[in-house]
């Protein structure tokens, strides 16, 4: 992760602060309006869809994208954005802050364009992001949840330095099917920044 790079500039036109982490030919950075198209193009996949909530639609359609750079553009603190070339956006990855007891844990949440599968671009994504929630946020603990059979995801997690911490038999309905839902996590205390 030598050729990481952290940015941000407030951009005046639009009254935000703009978010950008260089790795590679790739970046973690906030979302602009401008994404919509790609966001289709590449969410309405789906090998992307059954791997994720059913809150994330299949088909995907410029609509929905549009809908959801609404949302992100304007949350406040930003935890969700966009994992790009210097072209497009390519996936997204973004985390949510938990509540109550919970308040020190947050969920961390990601998706790749399949013509992107197998290159590394989420592992050092997922690193990069981690670090950054830590560093910015009062975080003690991040997890993702995993379905049965995402063993790429597994991977990935396992490979950013997250461990196993269970497996819910069969809590996942999705399709008609009930799936074991495996949570991996990271302690602040078990990274190195």
């Amino acid at each position: 992760m030598a050729d990481r790079v952290v940015s941000g500039d407030f951009c005046s036109e639009a009254s935000f602060y703009y978010m950008k982490i260089q790795f590679s030919d790739y970046s973690i950075r906030s979302y602009k309006l401008s994404d919509a198209k790609s966001i289709a193009k590449y969410a309405n996949n789906y090998s992307i869809y059954k791997n994720l909530r059913d809150h994330f639609p299949y088909p995907y359609t410029e609509q929905h994208a549009k809908d959801w750079l609404r949302f992100v553009l304007s949350q406040i603190p930003e935890t969700n954005f966009a994992i790009a070339t210097g072209d497009e956006l390519i996936g997204a990855i973004g985390f949510d802050i938990q509540k109550d007891v919970h308040r020190y844990s947050a969920e961390m949440g990601y998706w790749l364009a399949e013509p992107y599968w197998g290159k590394g671009i989420v592992t050092s994504a997922l690193k990069l992001m981690t670090n950054y929630a830590f560093s910015n946020f009062e975080l003690n603990r991040i997890f993702a949840g995993v379905f049965e059979g995402n063993t790429a995801s597994m991977n990935v997690l396992e490979k950013a330095g997250y461990s196993l911490e269970a497996k819910h038999r069969k809590a996942v309905f999705k399709e008609g099917v009930f799936l074991d839902f495996y949570i991996y996590s990271i302690l602040k205390d078990e990274i190195l920044f």
